[in-house]
């Protein structure tokens, strides 16, 4: 290609594992109900199980079959995770593997809830800079690093993974904006350390998750030079359903045009927001050349907006 490198969404895929976790499954060991947990949170049940690299392998096949694309089509996969199978060797190396991708370059990306949306970012770099086709997964077994006996962070989190396939297009990109916002010094209200367990303050992290989701967004919707009217869809990260509800209240962006999956899958953290996706686009909800909102926010705190058109 000559001339200015866009990007285009062509495909997404998703894995989940098989068991599925329930409220009352978790009320048979917890102080908790199902009404409780659902009236709280939205979530009614979650998937359990399954290691990091083998959801993403299984994700992004699903991804590169949707796309009529085989491994050796892909020049770079990136890997959005907070929960590595290992140290090292990054998990991109072990789903490099389970693929079949060859001469290719494979890296891991760590920035929480956010993770999706800083790949994306980071992947329009790359086809900026001579990459024709990325593989971009979204990965995270939450409950290995879960203490189930903590009911603030037992009823919240599951396992998943979401994969989009990223190709470059001639002129301008389908990616019309972008902001990706980090805050350290907040890193306190969300951590897990090494050998240890998440650990949360639930209370303040909806405070300002909400506020500075609403300022991202309509910063990416001004940068965009489009208004709430056209957005199609709201894809944003699933982590509490009064989160999702108050941002999109706050934006004017009513809940039939939110892509919500939080009640079947709870919170998945790099994997929340291609599950969402992905789930818009099977049922219909997305067609191509709509334009999409996508939101993100985790530990850090970091938190990212994007605006993008849908397709080819």
């Amino acid at each position: 290609m000559s001339g200015p490198r866009g990007i285009a969404l062509r495909s997404c895929g998703i894995a989940v594992p098989e068991k599925v976790l329930t409220n009352d499954d978790l009320a048979a060991t917890l102080d908790t109900t199902d009404a409780w947990i659902t009236e709280r949170t939205g979530i009614k049940e979650r998937r359990v199980g399954g290691t990091t690299s083998t959801l993403a392998a299984e994700a992004g096949s699903r991804a590169l079959e949707r796309a009529g694309l085989r491994a050796e089509d892909i020049d770079v996969l990136v890997v959005a995770t907070t929960t590595p199978d290992a140290i090292a060797p990054a998990t991109a190396s072990t789903v490099q593997d389970l693929l079949g991708l060859r001469q290719v370059g494979a890296f891991d990306l760590n920035a929480g809830c956010s993770g999706f949306m800083y790949g994306l970012v980071v992947s329009a770099g790359l086809v900026a800079t001579g990459a024709d086709r990325i593989l971009l997964v979204g990965v995270d077994t939450l409950s290995r690093i879960t203490d189930w006996d903590d009911r603030k962070i037992a009823v919240l989190v599951g396992d998943g993974a979401g994969a989009v396939v990223i190709e470059a297009v001639e002129g301008p990109s389908n990616l019309l904006s972008h902001n990706l916002h980090s805050d350290g010094s907040l890193r306190h209200l969300l951590y897990c350390e090494h050998g240890g367990y998440l650990w949360m303050d639930g209370q303040e992290i909806f405070r300002k998750a909400v506020r500075v989701v609403v300022e991202s967004a309509e910063q990416a919707l001004a940068d965009a030079g489009v208004g709430v009217d056209d957005i199609a869809m709201l894809v944003p990260h699933q982590a509490n359903r009064r989160i999702i509800q108050a941002a999109g209240q706050r934006l004017g962006i009513p809940e039939e045009r939110t892509a919500i999956v939080i009640d079947r899958y709870g919170n998945t953290s790099s994997a929340s927001i291609p599950l969402a996706l992905d789930d818009a686009v099977e049922t219909g909800r997305v067609k191509d050349g709509d334009l999409l909102l996508f939101c993100g926010f985790g530990a850090g705190m970091s938190w990212a907006s994007a605006v993008l058109r849908w397709g080819s």
